[in-house]
């Protein structure tokens, strides 16, 4: 009974690490998209408005934005789901004496799940910004040539205006750039937190399965310290006598 038990509870840490993998992965590139779009934000702001290819690649990105929040909402739910499981087998009757081990693992990958729904709520929010802003921009563009057509008089009054709207675009350029810079600092950062976490989660395996192993470290390590003392007793001592020796 406690071997099945056990082989449930490292199933059910297996699926956990294997849903969490394919998450960083996601997230990884549903981060790189929303970097691409805002790129791409930016050029297509310097093409003319009569070019039909922005609005196609506009398009493309927003389905492939559509269907990775799909997926990574998907896997969000089933890592939810194994996390559940996990919390209903440690709080079950019959669980060893290793629950307060078994309630560390649980509480790291609920920080885990924790971290990537708010990375993935967070890139979602940036690239939906990013998209309003497009269009919102767009529609100025829009209404500027509308004018500078349907009036023919290129005055002092519409000058200002474009200028204006010149340098609206480019503190937005600015800004989308500054965005980038952070988004890749942000994929850098969440690299290196997956192999801190890797490292932490096997050096607490190897906690867990060989806890006789801490213990003997710590005899050792009492050991030394004793016979340290006495050596260090010893020598002073010998040290006494022989200064007493040297002076009678």
């Amino acid at each position: 009974m406690a071997a099945g038990t056990s082989n449930y509870w490292e199933d059910l840490r297996k699926q956990a690490r294997q849903l969490e993998n394919e998450l960083d992965l996601k997230l990884v590139s549903f981060s790189k998209l929303c970097t691409s779009y805002s790129h791409s934000s930016a050029r297509d702001g310097r093409r003319d408005s009569s070019d039909t290819t922005p609005l196609l690649n506009g398009s493309s990105q927003d389905r492939m934005f559509e269907t990775m929040a799909i997926e990574i909402e998907q896997l969000l739910a089933r890592l939810t789901g194994v996390n559940d499981k996990m919390a209903e087998y440690t709080s079950s009757a019959g669980v060893p004496s290793l629950n307060a081990a078994l309630m560390h693992t649980l509480q790291r990958h609920r920080d885990i799940l924790q971290d990537y729904t708010h990375e993935f709520h967070k890139t979602k929010a940036n690239f939906v910004a990013i998209r309003e802003r497009e269009n919102l921009m767009g529609s100025v563009r829009k209404d500027i040539e509308s004018y500078k057509s349907g009036s023919g008089v290129n005055n002092r009054r519409t000058e200002l205006f474009l200028k204006e709207h010149d340098h609206l675009r480019n503190s937005d350029r600015l800004i989308e750039e500054t965005i980038s810079i952070a988004m890749a600092t942000k994929e850098n950062m969440t690299s290196q937190r997956g192999m801190l976490k890797s490292i932490q989660s096997k050096m607490n395996t190897l906690a867990n399965r060989f806890p006789a192993v801490n213990s003997l470290i710590q005899r050792i390590n009492l050991r030394k310290r004793r016979d340290s003392l006495i050596l260090g007793g010893v020598i002073g001592v010998c040290t006494i006598l022989l200064l007493l020796y040297a002076f009678h």
